[in-house]
């Protein structure tokens, strides 16, 4: 066994992944909001401002943003918009259509800002 000094996070993930079943289902679960997660991070980082701040704009607590800056915890979309528009950003939902033949392109989109 190797030892896990001078490996990346993602490396780190890699292999835990690979050692457990229920890592990766959990992992998986959580991908989406982990994705978000990193969105309000960056935003926030941007705009120069604490959780504390970033709660107290949103008119929320520390605490959800802390759990939704830790990307592991489902976020209700009201939140995630108050949130957004405390980070002075629209927050958008979106699809795009998968193609069904592999020569199709632009593969169709729709965006709507909440």
């Amino acid at each position: 066994m190797s030892s896990p000094i001078g490996k990346t996070v993602t490396q780190g993930a890699e292999r835990r992944a690979a050692r457990s079943r229920a890592y990766q289902k959990e992992r998986d679960r959580t991908r989406s909001w982990a994705k978000i997660a990193k969105l309000v991070i960056h935003r926030r980082t941007i705009l120069g401002i604490t959780q504390q701040e970033l709660a107290d704009r949103a008119g929320t607590s520390y605490s959800a943003i802390s759990r939704l800056e830790g990307g592991r915890h489902a976020t209700h979309l009201d939140t995630l918009g108050r949130v957004f528009a405390a980070l002075e950003a629209d927050l958008l939902l979106g699809y795009e259509a998968h193609a069904t033949r592999p020569a199709e392109k632009p593969r169709q989109r729709e965006l709507v800002t909440l």
